[in-house]
């Protein structure tokens, strides 16, 4: 999308990070990787670095920001404006049945590993040394992790990578305005 800070696009009335950070409302630490912007509950910021290393490295950099280190984090890419509570209970409740995660799987099969549940050990076992995350894919990161699929219920696995994308999802908005 050239570059556009997708987090702070609007859509029915709220932003995409917004969206996804209303998912989040049970969740005590949200931490986001990406630029500082305002928004409605407290979060922490954090950059990969150097930043633009990829999805692996944000969601490194984003595990060594918690102010506490967790047992387990709930990953929600930042423009996956349908994602919910429910959604989220249900990643965590996969986790409780199985070894080190659950990923969302959308009407295609593809795993979102980036709407995801993951226990931070096994996270950490399967990092690479700091410094060489950069670039690193997110299915090699998790190649060495058991994860259970946790098929995506609707449309909550929709995202927005085009502006093809944001105008079906501004389209079909149901958020209420």
């Amino acid at each position: 999308m050239g570059g556009v800070d997708k987090g702070s696009i609007e859509v029915g009335g709220r932003t995409l990070l917004e969206h996804v950070l209303a998912a989040l409302t049970h969740v005590a630490d949200v931490v986001v990787v990406g630029d500082e912007v305002r928004t409605n509950r407290p979060v922490t910021f954090t950059r990969e670095d150097p930043p633009g290393g990829g999805p692996a490295a944000a969601l490194l950099a984003g595990l060594r920001a918690f102010p506490h280190a967790p047992g387990r984090v709930v990953v929600l890419a930042g423009d996956m404006p349908r994602v919910t509570e429910d959604t989220v209970d249900r990643l965590e409740a996969a986790v409780e049945d199985h070894a080190d995660g659950a990923v969302l799987v959308d009407r295609g099969g593809r795993a979102q590993y980036l709407c995801a549940s993951y226990r931070v050990a096994a996270l950490l076992a399967a990092a690479p040394p700091y410094g060489q995350e950069h670039g690193l894919p997110m299915h090699r990161l998790l190649a060495p992790l058991r994860l259970a699929e946790v098929a995506a219920v609707g449309d909550e696995a929709v995202d927005v990578d085009t502006w093809a994308d944001l105008r079906a999802v501004r389209e079909g908005d149901d958020f209420g305005t």
